[in-house]
């Protein structure tokens, strides 16, 4: 992607407040946020739309997995940015995907392969030659020890451990402080320590169901795994 001093956020969230700070660090401009919720035209300060039509280069600003996948195949063939916080570590041997963003304090050790669309969160460690597909979220202050490979879609919960040389399958769910030390089959929910299989789940065909909660608020609750997703809805 040629150098320019602008970019559209894609997903009126949280996550998108944090990777408009990193954009602003970098010296550049957040022009407007999209999102797909009529009902949010403002987030931060900012002017939110709702057709991304003519807009370029864009980072896709929503921490779901499945949804930022999603919304990757629907706006189809476009240019992303990818984005590094000045205060994250990355050796120079480090490959980085398109659309992908790493966070304050993360640290990317040599010969680490991270792919299209993925986030680092906040504190992470990716020691040596890890690699980790397209689609995956590393949640805060995870660490995944050297050799080791993480699936596309696949979320990490925070302060998870991946012991050196394991392998997680794609589109999984592995919750928060897990410790993983053996491969993870594709489409799994895991967690305990040391991580154990609780259900398979289908990623990519997973039903959503939407609950209330008042105040504006809503969560979105998946019947097959118990991932849920909290939002709220500007009045």
């Amino acid at each position: 992607m040629e150098q320019t001093d602008k970019v559209y956020l894609y997903g009126a969230s949280g996550h998108a407040k944090v990777v408009r700070d990193i954009v602003k660090l970098s010296y550049i401009d957040v022009q407007c946020l999209i999102d797909d919720n009529p009902e949010v035209n403002e987030l931060d300060g900012l002017t939110v739309v709702h057709s991304a039509e003519g807009l370029s280069p864009i980072i896709v600003t929503i921490g779901d997995c499945l949804m930022r996948r999603k919304i990757v195949e629907k706006l189809g063939d476009r240019e992303y940015m990818t984005v590094v916080h000045p205060k994250a570590i990355l050796a120079d041997s480090v490959k980085l995907g398109m659309g992908t963003v790493v966070m304050a304090g993360a640290l990317l050790n040599p010969y680490t392969v991270v792919g299209d669309h993925c986030i680092i969160n906040t504190g992470a460690s990716l020691d040596h030659d890890v690699k980790i597909g397209d689609f995956v979220h590393i949640a805060p202050h995870c660490t995944v020890c050297g050799g080791s490979e993480v699936g596309g879609g696949t979320w990490l919960g925070a302060g998870s451990t991946v012991i050196q040389g394991v392998k997680i399958g794609m589109d999984c769910y592995i919750g928060a402080g897990s410790v993983v030390v053996k491969d993870i089959p594709d489409g799994c929910l895991c967690y305990g320590n040391p991580a154990r299989v609780i259900k398979q789940i289908n990623n990519m065909n997973m039903t959503m169901q939407k609950i209330e909660l008042g105040g504006g608020k809503k969560r979105f609750f998946s019947l097959e795994c118990g991932y849920s997703l909290e939002r709220r809805v500007a009045a």
